[in-house]
């Protein structure tokens, strides 16, 4: 597959046939069993290990680039789900003026748009935009200043109980009791106000390219944190979801690790129909994992509905009727209401993103076994991620977008990922948004399903977390000290100020609105008491594990393949000499652009992440790419 620059661009792969080109590929292992990567090596060595006998030209199937969409898309939907619910159910009870299915197509837009554009001119890495916990913490705290003290503590044993019965029976205006419909509106369009605050504030940290700048010191001990936190902090909305029944979720998670681990290298063909004198030879591909989501997510999903254990929630297809078509535009319902609690929360929500954003950016890139990403990347894809988020606060929707851990986990869980692949869920979200119809059609996936895949995802960039301390000297007390201190603060901060809520009550509102939002993000403080104690104690490069993790991999990876990763599409990147100084954090730097026309690519760069799939062919020049 290649970029819409015109520059190969090159996508990590496993279980890999490396194919016959002028220069060959070396073969590293990437997971367990017999999972490979592509990584390139210098012209003339041939690694022992890897087989030859196809190119590297090759790209991923349509037919299986299709099935990796809608099983991302699947993931994409859980955390849809359960973000919306837990955020409705933290709503006054009562009715809304429009369809909840209306909330979710506005929601599943907006992450189309904004997928593709990072895809496109963003981070240029496969990563999946979505609605995040990071958006969710401030939102509900920002609601539940509208609820009585009564209902608002989280020690209240009649709250704790109630909470799974109000996911599956829809809370609906039936009494004299119940609050009208403009209550609940205002809340909603409260929090979608703080969304385009946090969309804007982000978007103007990415111009400005501060957390671009401050990446290149995030070493091991501070993004090893922060994922692991990530991993850690869903844990009670998992069980919660998992609790409504626990057969569905176990039989899930069974079948998922089953498919992942267990029946990981078992290669089927991709086209068993097709006779055998149609090439070659036929490709083989490790199906099972690479489906480790969708296989068991669909075959639960059925077996749930005859056995009549379907639980899938009532609230978000309450009514009125969602219609087939609609046009997303801003104001369509009413615009975005702007107050000083909104303010606040939009700050929280801004940092909170921006944190988990630069830590997904990580993730994404070792598990690629791509460079580090530079702070140009950086800074764009935080600016587009900004934008996003102001489209879905202008369309209604309560939470905005941002990179999606479970669907990096999925990346790691199956070892594949694609830019066709994000790509084409871009594209899918896009067009599901424009028919609430069927977006209403994701409500019902069963509770336990969306508990399940979410809680093994959620593991995956836990265990990620751990396997970066490798590269600190993790036997180091100074290291020992900033790991344990970071999670375990990020831990406890939120817990304790869940369990005392009138700790932080101050008198005003929004301050006491910004303190509980920004000190309940577990990501934000781990990244920010990672950061702070890894910069401030003394330590060395090599304790620090950033004479292991960047400056060697950027020996073993050539700067011009880390230039074309990242780069930006040549019709962009021509205009990157109009912007004015201050912008120019977006764009490489001069000494970084490609390489001379008509230069042949190197191998690998024009590699698929599945390698092996396709006929044999020459990596082709720009000058063809253009005439193209």
């Amino acid at each position: 597959m290649y970029s819409g620059s015109g520059q190969p661009r090159q996508e990590r792969g496993q279980d890999s046939m490396s194919r016959s080109l002028p220069h060959l590929s070396q073969l590293c292992p990437v997971g367990s069993q017999d999972a490979l990567a592509l990584r390139s090596s210098p012209p003339g060595l041939k690694s022992p290990s890897s087989p030859s006998g196809a190119s590297l030209g090759g790209s991923l199937p349509w037919g299986l680039s299709c099935l990796l969409a809608v099983q991302h898309i699947l993931v994409l939907a859980c955390l849809l789900c359960v973000t919306h619910l837990l955020l409705l159910h933290s709503l006054l009870p009562g009715g809304l003026s429009y369809s909840p299915a209306q909330l979710l197509a506005s929601s599943l837009f907006s992450s189309g748009v904004s997928t593709a554009l990072q895809t496109w001119m963003g981070s240029r890495l496969p990563l999946v935009q979505a609605p995040s916990f990071e958006f969710l913490i401030p939102a509900l705290v920002l609601t539940s200043q509208k609820l009585p003290m009564a209902i608002r503590t989280p020690g209240n044993c009649e709250h704790r109980a109630s909470t799974w019965a109000s996911l599956v029976v829809p809370r609906l205006c039936g009494g004299p009791g119940c609050h009208s419909p403009d209550l609940r509106n205002a809340s909603l369009r409260e929090v979608s106000g703080a969304v385009v605050v946090a969309g804007l504030l982000q978007g103007t940290l990415g111009l400005l390219g501060g957390p671009g700048r401050l990446f290149p010191h995030c070493g091991p001990l501070v993004l090893a944190p922060g994922l692991v936190v990530a991993g850690l902090s869903a844990h009670r909305e998992v069980a919660l979801f998992c609790s409504a029944h626990w057969g569905l979720a176990s039989l899930l998670i069974l079948l998922m690790v089953v498919c992942s681990q267990h029946l990981g290298s078992c290669r089927l063909p991709l086209c068993p129909w097709r006779p055998a004198a149609a090439s070659l030879t036929r490709a083989l591909s490790p199906a099972f994992r690479l489906l480790s989501v969708l296989i068991p997510v669909v075959c639960v999903w059925v077996l749930s509905a005859p056995l009549g254990l379907s639980t899938g929630s009532l609230e978000l297809s309450a009514p009125p009727e969602a219609p087939w078509f609609w046009l997303p535009h801003p104001g369509e319902w009413d615009w975005p209401l702007l107050t000083p609690t909104a303010l606040t929360a939009g700050i929280s929500m801004a940092l909170a993103a921006s944190t988990s954003s630069l830590c997904g950016y990580a993730l994404c890139s070792r598990l690629l076994h791509l460079p580090s990403p530079p702070s140009h990347a950086c800074s764009r894809g935080l600016c587009l991620e900004g934008l996003g988020s102001v489209l879905a606060g202008l369309l209604g929707s309560p939470m905005g977008t941002a990179s999606s851990f479970p669907n990096v986990g999925t990346v790691s869980l199956t070892q594949a990922g694609s830019l066709r692949v994000a790509h084409l869920v871009g594209i899918l979200c896009m067009g599901l948004g424009l028919s609430p119809r069927l977006t209403q059609l994701l409500t019902a996936i069963p509770l336990p399903v969306l508990g399940g895949v979410l809680g093994v995802t959620q593991a995956v960039v836990l265990s990620t977390g751990f396997s970066c301390f490798h590269l600190a000297d993790i036997d180091s007390g100074r290291n020992v000290f900033i790991v344990g201190f970071s999670i375990f603060m990020a831990l406890l901060l939120p817990r304790w100020l869940r369990e005392a809520p009138v700790l932080l009550i101050t008198g005003w509102r929004p301050l006491d609105v910004f303190l509980r939002s920004l000190l309940t993000e577990p990501i934000l403080l781990a990244g920010l008491l990672g950061f702070l104690l890894e910069n401030t104690i003394p330590g060395t490069p090599l304790e620090r594990g950033l004479g292991q993790g960047q400056e060697v991999r950027m020996l073993q990876t050539p700067r011009k393949k880390a230039v074309q990763e990242y780069g930006l599409p040549l019709p962009i990147q021509s205009l990157c000499a109009c912007l004015p100084q201050s912008l120019r954090c977006l764009c490489p730097l001069p000494e970084d652009v490609g390489d001379k026309e008509g230069e042949l690519s190197d191998p690998g760069e024009t590699a698929d992440l599945l390698p092996g799939f396709g006929e044999p062919e020459f990596g082709p020049t720009r000058d063809g790419l253009k005439s193209q």
